[in-house]
């Protein structure tokens, strides 16, 4: 029950809808290891999404250690699909979010693509920035925002930054901080199902004050479009609803003691399928 107290513990007030704005643009948020190489299903949907032949993509490189290697990489990809303007912004230090160069990619681009990494790096060097700003902004005006891996982890406004796989739930399975914020309310988690996720989603689903936990597996993406949540690839995305908790027993728990959740409902969707952010429903 959001906002009121479940039998056991308090709920912290959830939003009633996660769904973004529709004056919004919409997001790409991609569970890792995306195909590079072959048909490039979900690469091909964002340029798609961001203008096709005549998107402007701008690949932001901050969260990998090889920017060099990563931004070219990502540059001979989208102008194999067809995207003739295809610029790097790399941000390897916090004062670089204020270059007016990169500043001016972001206010030029239809499209920007986070690449994975550590989603830490992501939010400690732009996170209230002028590029922050930029970023936001742009995605008020209509503009398309993509992330891969740890450029998934960083879409809402709370992250899981790292954690525990293949295990129950626990309260010290995932450890989060903030994220960037493009998808408030909700939790996501990334490599899913191939790395044993689920646990630590649940865990951090349980302790935030959201309604919705998304798990992404690999070469899979959620499209975020207003309300509609569309699935892409050749996994799925598991999705968890903790906004109507009968019972957790988080505020009775000492260190290393596992979670009890009742009432969490479950989906599983693969490719083609939508889900309904206002209605916490899948349309089939």
């Amino acid at each position: 029950m959001a906002g009121e107290e479940a039998q056991g513990a308090v709920v912290e007030e959830v939003p009633e809808s996660v769904a973004l704005p529709e004056t919004h643009g919409q997001l790409v948020i991609i569970g890792g290891a995306e195909d590079k190489e072959g048909e490039c299903k979900i690469l091909r949907e964002f340029v798609r999404r961001a203008g096709g032949l005549q998107a402007r993509v701008a690949v932001m490189t901050v969260a990998t250690g090889l920017p060099g290697e990563v931004g070219a990489q990502y540059i001979d990809i989208f102008r194999r699909l067809g995207v003739e303007d295809v610029r790097v912004v790399d941000t390897d230090k916090r004062e670089d979010a204020s270059d007016p160069k990169a500043i001016e990619t972001i206010n030029q681009a239809t499209g920007v693509f986070f690449t994975g990494g550590n989603q830490a790096r992501i939010t400690d060097l732009l996170k209230d920035t002028e590029l922050d700003t930029a970023l936001h902004q742009r995605f008020a005006e209509g503009i398309v925002i993509a992330g891969t891996s740890a450029g998934a982890a960083m879409m809402p406004d709370t992250m899981i930054v790292e954690g525990e796989a293949e295990t129950n739930p626990r309260p010290e399975v995932a450890r989060m901080d903030r994220g960037m914020g493009f998808l408030p309310g909700v939790i996501i988690d990334q490599h899913f199902a191939q790395r044993g996720r689920l646990g630590r989603l649940l865990s951090a689903a349980a302790q935030q004050p959201v309604v919705l936990g998304f798990g992404i597996d690999e070469n899979t993406a959620i499209a975020v479009n207003g309300s509609e949540v569309e699935v892409i690839g050749e996994g799925a995305v598991t999705v968890v609803d903790v906004a109507n908790l009968t019972h957790n027993n988080v505020d009775e728990l000492l260190k290393d003691e596992p979670l009890a959740l009742c009432g969490v409902k479950l989906h599983i969707l693969p490719h083609g399928y939508r889900f309904d952010l206002n209605t916490r429903s899948c349309v089939c």
